[in-house]
Order: structure tokens, then C-alpha cells, then sequence
């Protein structure tokens, strides 16, 4: 029985367009004024020295910032500067400028599992902030309550195994009582490697290969 669902956001919660079109050009738009802005922040300094050494060089600050941009360019899933950019989101949200995207169904099926005693978690290589301010800041109100858990590439990659085993002994279930929903295969064989159970989710009805992974067009053809 699924005691656990665990999912991914970009093309499965919420829309692919959405993060590409709206959060990663905000983000590169506003990195550079932002890091100027708050260079002496604690947590702002900690993530540009991670930065910085992650690129392998004693870049001076502007160096940094077009060093980080270009990571943006080519989506480059790097750790602090995902947490970089949560902050950038962040003021974004607050200030209004734009709202979290969900998919309603979505929404529906999640708080229906929850009600039926499902846990719910997120695994996203976006960081933890971002995942929480996206959705807490929706067209259904805040969402977070439905989550009992977070998880981005702090615990791996998306396309290891040792991930999923380790999202599972986190939450304290065996990897076989956790079902997996993403809309990549190379995360899907990831997940069912581990021993979970998986969907794709292909909203778009590509037509794509998942191989033997259970597919659904939405969270209503999920079946737990």
C-alpha cells in the first residue's frame, strides 16, 4: 500500500513554462542588483563563497555574477545558486510580481490523498525555499500544509539512486511504500531502482517512451 507520495514540480504539480518562462528569466534578470544589494547578508555571503568555489576560482564579484548567470543560461542545477535564486523569488513574491503556478487537478487530487491519510513530499532540484514559496504563493492559497517533507539536490541528484533510497530512509518507509510521480524517465528508472513505485506524467501526451512506467495525463489518472 502507498503510504507515500513523493513528486516532482517542473512538468508534474506545475507547468514547465512557468518556471522557464517566468522564475528563471526573473531570477537572471534580478541576480546582479540583488547580490549588490545584499553581499554582507550572512546567508547571502555563504551562498556567493559556495558559489565561488564550486567554480574553481577566486572570481571577484562581477566575474561571480556572469559566472551564475550563465549557470541560469544552461540550467545548471548547482545548490547555492538555486538557493540564490529562492531568495531572488522571494522578494518577487512578496512584492507580488508574480503568483505560483499549480495545476488544479493537482491541488485536487493532492488534498484528496491527504485526507485519505497519504503523506505527501516533494523532491525538486530547485531548493527547498523555492519549492515552499511556489507553493505558498498559488491561486489556491497556500499549499504547503499538505506537505509533511522537502527535498533538493542537497540529497543527491534526481537521477540517482541513492537519492530516492535516501528520501525514503528520511521519512522512515521502505522505498517500496513511496510512489514516485515526474514527467523525466531518467528519474522515474532512478526512483523504481530504489524499489518505488512510479508514474509518469506526461500532460502534453507526448507520446514519449517511460518504458514500464505506469503513464497518466494528470493527477487524476494517478493511481495509488
Amino acid at each position: 500500500m502507498t503510504q507515500i507520495i513523493l513528486t516532482d514540480i517542473e512538468g508534474t504539480t506545475s507547468s514547465i513554462s512557468f518556471v522557464k518562462d517566468v522564475l528563471f528569466p526573473y531570477a537572471r534578470e534580478h541576480l546582479p542588483g540583488y547580490v549588490r544589494a545584499h553581499r554582507d547578508d550572512t546567508q547571502v555571503k555563504r551562498l556567493l563563497a559556495d558559489a565561488r568555489a564550486y567554480a574553481g576560482g577566486d572570481l571577484d564579484e562581477e566575474a561571480l555574477i556572469e559566472r551564475m548567470i550563465g549557470w541560469i543560461d544552461n540550467d545548471q542545477k548547482i545548490t547555492p545558486l538555486k538557493a540564490l535564486q529562492g531568495l531572488i523569488w522571494e522578494d518577487g513574491y512578496q512584492r507580488g510580481d508574480f503568483e505560483g503556478h499549480v495545476y488544479e487537478d493537482a491541488v485536487e487530487h493532492l488534498r484528496r490523498w491527504k485526507e485519505q491519510g497519504i503523506r505527501l513530499a516533494i523532491y525538486s532540484s530547485g531548493s527547498v525555499h523555492a519549492q515552499k514559496l511556489l507553493f505558498g504563493h498559488t491561486a489556491f492559497g497556500d499549499l504547503n500544509p499538505l506537505f509533511d517533507a522537502y527535498y533538493d539536490t542537497r540529497i543527491g541528484g534526481k537521477r540517482d539512486t541513492a537519492s530516492y533510497k535516501a528520501i525514503a530512509m528520511d521519512l522512515g518507509v521502505e522505498p517500496r511504500d513511496v510512489l514516485f510521480l515526474s514527467d523525466l524517465r531518467a528519474e522515474l528508472d532512478a526512483a523504481a531502482e530504489a524499489g518505488m513505485k512510479t508514474t509518469a506524467l506526461d500532460r502534453a501526451s507526448s507520446g514519449e517512451d517511460f518504458g514500464p512506467h505506469p503513464v497518466a495525463r494528470d493527477f487524476g489518472e494517478v493511481r495509488v
